[in-house]
């Protein structure tokens, strides 16, 4: 299948892409820049891999969504949060339907660039924080997708059963540098190691029993999931 992925040059997207480049024909690589204190960060890292692999990259500004939409994510919000990845609070980082309107605009692009295809990275991990990584979402939009393009473009989704140890895993078993992508929701020097991402990604090593190649201000003790 001819495929576009969506990649932020987060270790769960890169892993998407080197998936892609091994099971599909990747036409394109679109990352998002929408404001987020950490895109200057992870976007590099989705450009560096493209190139690596020799895929065309396309950064897509969507500077309204800082202008206009409300979260502790974006840079006109407040401090991103510490704590565990599920907590209550974590939901200050959600942007109100970010995965729909980039998926709208990569679907138009994929039909354009001769496509059939759409990957993206969203992991069971999401679910407990974010409705629109969640399967129910991902059928209904796929759906849409299908349904709205004459070429029928597909929305995949290789992770969306995994946790992101398995996604860890993975991208090991692939070859994957994770030292070259990033995780920090707070787009410092280095990251945190305690946002729920940085809690996240040192967890997922963890569980997967692969180094973590990650330089981190924090290295406190990880803190329990929520009950």
């Amino acid at each position: 299948m001819k495929v576009v992925v969506l990649c932020s040059g987060g270790m769960d997207s890169v892993t998407a892409l080197h998936w892609a480049r091994r099971e599909h024909d990747v036409r394109a690589v679109v990352s998002f820049d929408y404001g987020a204190k950490h895109n200057h960060c992870e976007i590099p890292f989705a450009r560096e891999h493209a190139a690596a692999l020799g895929v065309r990259h396309e950064l897509i500004a969507l500077d309204f969504v800082e202008r206009l939409f409300a979260s502790d994510l974006l840079k006109s919000g407040g401090a991103v949060p510490d704590g565990h990845y599920e907590e209550r609070v974590m939901k200050q980082t959600v942007v109100p339907f970010r995965n729909a309107i980039m998926l709208s605009i990569a679907c138009g692009f994929a039909e354009s660039a001769g496509a059939d295809g759409l990957v993206i990275a969203a992991h069971g991990g999401d679910h407990a924080i974010y409705p629109d990584c969640r399967e129910e979402f991902m059928r209904a939009m796929g759906e849409a997708m299908r349904l709205g393009t004459y070429a029928g473009v597909q929305l995949l989704r290789p992770f969306i059963a995994l946790n992101k140890g398995r996604i860890a895993a993975e991208g090991a078993r692939l070859g994957v540098d994770f030292a070259r992508t990033w995780s920090c929701y707070k787009g410092g020097a280095i990251h945190c190691g305690t946002c729920g991402t940085c809690v996240e990604r040192r967890e997922a090593f963890a569980q997967a029993g692969v180094a973590d190649p990650t330089e981190y201000a924090s290295q406190a003790p990880l803190p329990p999931k929520p009950i």
